[in-house]
């Protein structure tokens, strides 16, 4: 089962530069993303673990929280500190942090 962590400890963690991993479909990152987040759709995730690193920790978020779980546990499978973010990004936004359009990283 993944670990999870909440949107406060999330929040800190990005602020510090912590790396975020988006596993939501293009379309949907494309709509709203946390900035600076990576874009790995779920079923790209296993294929491209490789891509992440093994010496710190990774943050999965989606739109709610269940497939940033599913990937979370696929990546910790693979040596990755990886967290779910509960709540994912509508939470993330409900709770007035910044989240931009398009398809490509954006910094805060």
């Amino acid at each position: 089962m993944a670990r999870e962590t909440t949107q406060e400890a999330f929040a800190a963690a990005w602020a510090d530069g912590g790396l975020v991993v988006d596993v939501r479909e293009a379309d949907e990152y494309a709509a709203g993303h946390v900035p600076g987040a990576r874009l790995m759709p779920l079923r790209t995730v296993p294929a491209r673990c490789g891509e992440l690193p093994t010496n710190g920790a990774v943050y999965v978020i989606c739109a709610s929280g269940n497939r940033s779980r599913t990937g979370a546990d696929w990546m910790n499978s693979r040596g990755i500190d990886a967290y779910s973010v509960t709540g994912g990004t509508g939470a993330w936004a409900r709770g007035g942090h910044p989240v931009v359009a398009g398809p490509h990283e954006h910094a805060a």
